[in-house]
């Protein structure tokens, strides 16, 4: 089955959760209540709340290759299991959640494991906010709502790993897929890694690479020497470029406009956006 269509099964899925959702309390006797207990499909302000399953979780941080020099975002935090698991693993993690029972919820369990110092929760609108520093972001949107985030996503930092709960980007290939072992229901993870911006006419000593950018895809053309050969299999990964000139493979790294690298693994290029 391919993403896109599973992306559309799940979506369904969770639509028809959402319309036999109902709230074990109303919001103003969770808050009068001494412990406030989420319930499983209860309304939020955009989707509705499931939790993702812990292994899941866990697959998901295994793909971002989570490190204790990341920063991790979740975005719609829910009970803060996402970013509590990830600051058992070290990194710095911030959960945005517009509940605030939820908020209260997830601020006591960071507590309580002892990692209030790792683990943080705002109260916020996602949309609304800025997880510009974020190194890991981690999601579990409907499609539509990652469609609105995508723009934002693509304009963080050039390797920003994105990891999405059962929902895909639309046209945007995610990079990996996994299944998560142990797991009933929403256990499908998809990895994206923020791409480079490379579209434009680079400027070579001895020639010009012209590049189009479809997202992580790239392709175009490269003149050296008078001659003009079409660039092929390119891809990026976070800054990595990598593409084909004929039969010639040039691997470099992007950093702004500038971008150096090898040819075949061993002679050095390098090049710089005009404009």
């Amino acid at each position: 089955m391919t993403p896109s269509r599973k992306s559309r099964i799940a979506a369904a899925l969770f639509t028809l959760a959402l319309a036999g959702a109902s709230w074990a309390e109303s919001p103003s006797q969770a808050t009068e209540s001494k412990e406030f207990v989420p319930t499983v499909g209860q309304a939020g302000k955009d989707v509705i709340w499931v939790p993702t399953p812990q292994a899941l979780v866990d697959k998901m941080l295994d793909m971002a290759k989570l490190t204790p020099q990341d920063t991790l975002v979740d975005l719609g935090s829910g009970d803060g299991r996402t970013v509590i698991t990830a600051a058992k693993r070290g990194a710095r993690a911030r959960g945005i959640e517009y509940n605030p029972d939820m908020v209260a919820l997830s601020r006591s369990a960071a507590l309580q494991a002892g990692l209030a110092d790792r683990a943080v929760f705002e109260q916020a609108d996602i949309f609304e906010s800025d997880f510009s520093d974020a190194t890991v972001v981690t999601l579990f949107l409907l499609p539509n709502l990652n469609l609105k985030l995508r723009p934002t996503l693509l304009d963080m930092a050039p390797g920003t790993r994105v990891v999405s709960n059962s929902f895909t980007m639309g046209d945007w290939e995610p990079d990996e897929s996994a299944e998560a072992e142990g797991c009933a229901n929403y256990c499908t993870a998809y990895k994206w890694v923020v791409p480079a911006k490379v579209e434009g006419t680079w400027a070579l000593p001895d020639g010009r690479l012209v590049l189009t950018q479809n997202y992580q895809f790239v392709e175009g053309s490269l003149t050296r020497g008078g001659d003009t050969v079409s660039v092929t299999d390119g891809r990026l990964d976070g800054t990595t470029l990598r593409f084909k000139a004929g039969d010639t493979e040039y691997s470099a790294t992007v950093n702004g406009k500038q971008m150096q690298g090898t040819v075949n693994g061993q002679a050095e290029w390098s090049a710089n956006l005009q404009g």
